[in-house]
C-alpha cells in the first residue's frame, strides 16, 4: 500500500479510497448518499450538531444520507489515514428494492451515524476491494455494481437498517430557525440548506427573510464572524484554527471579511 501514501482520494464509480498522510478536513460536509465506511489506518473525527464521534482504526460505520458532517482525517504516527467507502446511491438501492421486493416497515428513527460490528464477512468484503485500489483499471462498472449489491446484502443482515437504506422520501419541511442556528458553520451552498430543511431554494429564501429579517448570505456571514470572534477572544483559539471551523474556505478571505466587519484583523485580537 506504500504506493498510495501520497494520494488524497480516489473515486471510481461509487467506491471511494481515501488516503492522506497529514491531518486533513474533508472538503464536502454534505453527505448526499448513504456511506459505508471502513477505517483501515488512522482515525476519523466526525463533527455534527450533536457533537464529535471518533471512528478509530478497524471501525466500520454507516453514515446516513442528507446530513451535514465535518470530517477530520487523522493519520497514525507512522502510517497514513486510509479508509474504504461504499456510496450506497439511491439508484442502486431503488433497483435492489424492486428486484428483491424490499419494503420498509416504517420510518427510520435511529441514529444518523452508526458504528457496526466488523465480523468475518464484513472484514472479508473490504479485504476483497483492496486489489482494485492497487489496480483500478480492473474495477469495471459491472464489478462495482456487484460489490454494491454485496454490501447491501451484508447490511440487511441487520433488519433494523432496512428502514434507513430504503427510505426514499425527501426531507420534510422543518424548523428553519432552529436548523440554521445549529448548522450555520457548515460551508455548503444555499441549495443544500434548502434541501435539508425540506424547501425549494425560492421558498427557503422567502422563509429565511421572514424569520431572520435579512438574506441568508448576510445572516450567515454575520453569524460566522460573531462565532469566530467568540472563539478567538473567549476560547483563545488562533485564527488559523478558527476559519474552517466557522465555515470559511480560506484564511485570507476570512481575515479580510473579519477586518471589514469588526474594524481590525483577527490576528491582532488580544
Amino acid at each position: 500500500m506504500n504506493n498510495f501514501s501520497n494520494m488524497q482520494d480516489r473515486l471510481k464509480y461509487n467506491i471511494l479510497y481515501s488516503c492522506t498522510g497529514e491531518a486533513k478536513r474533508g472538503h464536502e460536509p454534505f453527505v448526499a448518499e448513504h456511506s459505508l465506511t471502513y477505517i483501515t489506518s488512522g482515525e476519523i473525527h466526525l463533527h455534527t450538531a450533536k457533537g464529535v464521534l471518533v471512528f478509530p482504526k478497524g471501525t466500520l460505520g454507516l453514515i446516513r444520507r442528507n446530513q451535514l458532517v465535518k470530517a477530520v482525517k487523522i493519520p497514525e504516527a507512522d502510517a497514513p489515514f486510509i479508509s474504504i467507502n461504499i456510496l450506497l446511491d439511491q439508484n442502486s438501492l431503488h433497483r435492489y428494492s424492486i428486484e428483491h421486493d424490499v419494503k420498509t416497515s416504517g420510518a427510520y428513527t435511529g441514529e444518523s451515524l452508526i458504528q457496526l460490528p466488523v465480523d468475518p464477512f464484513m472484514k472479508g468484503y473490504f479485504d476483497s476491494l483492496l486489489p482494485y485500489f492497487e489496480n483500478p483499471e480492473q474495477l469495471s462498472k459491472t464489478l462495482a455494481e456487484v460489490k454494491t449489491t454485496e454490501a447491501i446484502e451484508l447490511l440487511l443482515r441487520n433488519n433494523a437498517l432496512k428502514n434507513l437504506l430504503f427510505d426514499f422520501s425527501h426531507p420534510h419541511k422543518i424548523d428553519l430557525e432552529a436548523y440554521m442556528n445549529r448548522h450555520f458553520a457548515y460551508n455548503v451552498p444555499l441549495e443544500q440548506f434548502a434541501r435539508l430543511t425540506g424547501r425549494s431554494i425560492s421558498t427557503f429564501k422567502r422563509d429565511f427573510e421572514i424569520i431572520f429579517g435579512t438574506t441568508p448570505g448576510k445572516w450567515l456571514q454575520k453569524r460566522r464572524l460573531e462565532q469566530a470572534h467568540y472563539l478567538i477572544t473567549q476560547q483563545k483559539q488562533r485564527p488559523t484554527d478558527v476559519y474552517l471551523e466557522v465555515g470559511f474556505e480560506n484564511l485570507s478571505h476570512f481575515s479580510n471579511t473579519f477586518k471589514d466587519f469588526f474594524g481590525y484583523n483577527p490576528s491582532t485580537v488580544k
